[in-house]
């Protein structure tokens, strides 16, 4: 049976976010809480950049000694081979990334207006080729090509270009709704049929522009299954993203998990999602990127399970089925996090020193696995961020010191 996964863009299209940024440990510390969750998939970020090169080794090396359970790390790189080359050149014990996924523009309205001459259909159809056989050569296990503006390309240069790619080695097609304007029934329908002309899976890739892009991250996992295709879920923490944003991860799981309706068309989720973490990733997420959850940010919210007037209270106290979906417990403890006490409390950071440091990672029950490089990171992490350190970052820091000093090459002697 088809089944559908979840591949999480918020190291690449959330921290591209304008007014907004997150740390190569926070970005770090993302992929900590995907692989908790239990998402297939997180796209890391840039691996041709040069700025990215420390952060990506770190990550290969996290993953390799299991801190991310098994969350498959991915690459984002211009459908051009010499990005790929560079980002496929960047390994740790000999090893490299992966999966990559490799985008390019396909709409007539981008070529004509982005491109302005420089490319046409032909030759976004040779960069593509050369990149995904780049990637492959390189040792790739999995490539995806990104249809920039997917949603307004039609559907016979979509078909043409999703087949040459899978002729030279691809393994998914992402379908992006780049200025979010897509709406959830031509979605399903545009999914199926391309889905079923090029025989792999069309990835969803949502803008929130009109508000919509769970609903139409949905729609086209669904068309996806009706084509007997897997489905990949392009999503964000928080639903952060470029201007309105891109489907919010925990909404769009719990849409599969009790939206009405779904279970006729076998709906199923191929990860070992586990929501107990969802609101210390959301609410680790609000205070590492700097901003504020709605309340009524779904699940998460100051509000998602809050009641006032007299109907709903009333019905709430005699069963809290009556006015809730789902049980507000399956999405896990509040965090309450040591440098959020008030009155006397002795922290560590960036200033700190060890005798503070031994008091917080004694107090959390850390016994960090070389407390002296341990300590050093927690000043360059804390120096890096600018804020508190929260419990689960102290954790990370004490458990893989040595795979997370590779953030900082040369700074710790």
């Amino acid at each position: 049976m088809p089944q559908i996964h979840f591949l999480d863009v918020t190291n690449r299209d959330g921290v591209q976010t304008a007014r907004t940024g997150l740390s190569k440990f926070g970005k770090t510390m993302v992929n900590f809480y995907l692989g908790r969750l239990g998402a297939a998939q997180s796209e890391i970020g840039f691996p041709f950049l040069f700025h990215e090169v420390p952060y990506v080794r770190a990550q290969l090396a996290l993953a390799e000694a299991g801190a991310f359970g098994g969350l498959r790390l991915s690459g984002w790189c211009r459908g051009v081979a010499r990005d790929v080359e560079k980002a496929a050149g960047v390994r740790v014990a000999g090893a490299g990334l992966a999966h990559y996924n490799l985008s390019i523009s396909t709409s007539d309205y981008m070529i004509a207006n982005k491109f302005r001459g420089r490319l046409d259909r032909d030759a976004i159809v040779r960069e593509t080729v050369a990149a995904v056989r780049t990637a492959k050569a390189a040792g790739a296990l999995t490539v995806g090509v990104n249809a920039e503006d997917g949603s307004r390309t039609d559907d016979g240069f979509l078909t043409e270009f999703a087949l040459a790619a899978k002729e030279a080695g691809a393994d998914r097609v992402r379908y992006c709704d780049t200025i979010g304007g897509d709406t959830p029934e031509r979605v399903r329908e545009r999914f199926a049929r391309l889905a079923s002309a090029v025989g792999m899976p069309v990835e969803t890739h949502c803008h929130n522009d009109l508000g919509l892009a769970v609903a139409n991250s949905v729609s086209g996992a669904l068309g996806d299954l009706e084509a007997g295709q897997d489905a990949w879920i392009n999503t964000c923490v928080n639903g952060i993203g470029e201007r309105s944003g891109n489907a919010d991860l925990l909404a769009t799981i719990l849409a599969f998990r009790h939206g009405f309706g779904l279970e006729k068309h076998g709906a199923e989720i191929g990860d070992p999602i586990d929501l107990s973490w969802a609101r210390r990733f959301a609410l680790w997420a609000s205070y590492a990127f700097g901003q504020p959850l709605p309340y009524t940010q779904v699940g998460v919210g100051r509000n998602a399970f809050a009641h006032e007037s007299g109907i709903h209270a009333d019905g709430a106290l005699k069963d809290h089925g009556n006015y809730e979906l789902y049980d507000e417990e399956t999405l896990g403890p509040f965090p309450d996090d040591w440098h959020t006490r008030p009155g006397r409390v002795v922290l560590t950071g960036e200033y700190g020193g060890k005798a503070g440091f031994r008091h917080v990672m004694d107090g959390l029950g850390i016994d960090p696995v070389d407390e002296d490089l341990a300590f050093k990171l927690v000043q360059l992490c804390n120096a890096q961020t600018g804020r508190p350190l929260t419990d689960d970052e102290l954790r990370l820091i004490g458990t893989h010191p040595r795979e997370l000093a590779l953030l900082f090459p040369g700074q710790l002697g």
